[in-house]
């Protein structure tokens, strides 16, 4: 995989030569996805802010690898830069469990809050332990389940069902409480498992529903909103050691002034994506109780937020207004 990386990275270096040095960047979304945009417009600040120093070429499309395999040449610095899942650190980094819990966040506005303010800035210190520097918070809208077999209407119908997770410890077992059973896989191989029958469904928001065409092979989409969990993007340490104090900061401003730019996209993006969706015929059951939902994760909370500093990041968030 390194070496696939090392020959679309040469190959990008030729077409990307505007600015004196190129950071390459991974998406596993497709050109166009709201979060590749805000990365190529953050790209043309950097190089606004540096004079034409530092530029950066965006990999969209899993180019250089699925999420795990890019996280690590993330760390090793082999890729310079990553648009990723929370998910995926929740096994590494301690902190991101908690914007990754169950219905932790009461809303879309409440995740902004939170994670624009003191404790996302908590959030993002902590890759750096972990040979990444946190540079910004992306949404990843609200996810909720989908699948071939029915409509999904209360907790019971959820029952023995089997749903791709992201590779997460937290998602199989918030699966598990719900009655399910979850099977961890890479994004890209969802599609053909619900068409082989391999799974029943996964879950997901409106755009990655609609972008990875799941919805032409599991026309039952139940807004349970069971996460609403942000991305996050990431900088190789060894790229920012490399970097002067002044081109630090100009990579820290340029992402942060990406994000707005992230959320307007975003929220067309939703509307589009839904529009599309119930066009299309699937069926959207919208009217749900989530008491039940809610009422399952307990034994979630019990084995995730252990330690002190964790219970009171929940504490934090919940008395956030």
């Amino acid at each position: 995989m390194a070496l696939l990386a090392s020959a679309a990275v040469a190959l990008a270096s030729v077409s990307a030569a505007a600015a004196d040095r190129v950071l390459r960047s991974s998406d596993t979304h497709p050109d166009g996805y709201p979060t590749v945009e805000a990365v190529k417009q953050m790209g043309k600040l950097l190089e606004e802010k540096t004079g034409g120093r530092l530029g950066i070429e965006v990999f969209h499309s899993a180019q250089l690898g699925e999420e795990k395999d890019t996280i690590e040449q993330t760390q090793f610095g082999v890729i310079d830069m990553n648009r990723v899942s929370l998910g995926p650190f929740n096994n590494l980094i301690e902190e991101t469990q908690v914007p990754s819990l169950p219905y932790i966040f009461r809303s879309v506005e409440h995740m902004h809050k939170v994670m624009d303010g003191p404790i996302g800035e908590e959030i993002l210190a902590a890759f750096e332990a972990h040979d990444l520097i946190g540079l910004a918070f992306y949404d990843g809208g609200s996810r909720s389940f989908y699948n071939s077999q029915k409509p999904v209407k209360s907790i019971d119908d959820l029952k023995g069902m089997k749903f791709r997770v992201m590779q997460s410890d937290m998602f199989v077992d918030m699966v598990g409480a719900l009655g399910a059973n979850a099977t961890p896989m890479p994004y890209g191989e969802v599609y053909s498992s619900i068409q082989t029958g391999v799974i029943d469904g996964a879950e997901n928001n409106w755009p990655s529903y609609d972008s990875s065409g799941h919805f032409e092979v599991a026309k039952h989409y139940t807004l349970d909103q069971h996460l609403i969990v942000p991305e996050v993007l990431v900088m190789s340490k060894k790229t920012w050691d490399g970097l002067s104090p002044e081109d630090q900061a100009a990579v820290r401003e340029a992402a942060k002034a990406s994000v707005p730019y992230m959320r307007e996209l975003w929220a067309a993006q939703e509307k589009k994506s839904e529009d599309k969706i119930r066009e299309a015929g699937v069926e959207v059951v919208s009217d749900i109780d989530k008491g039940p939902f809610i009422e399952a994760m307990k034994p979630v909370y019990e084995k995730y937020v252990k330690s002190e500093k964790l219970k009171d990041m929940v504490k934090r968030i919940q008395e956030t207004q």
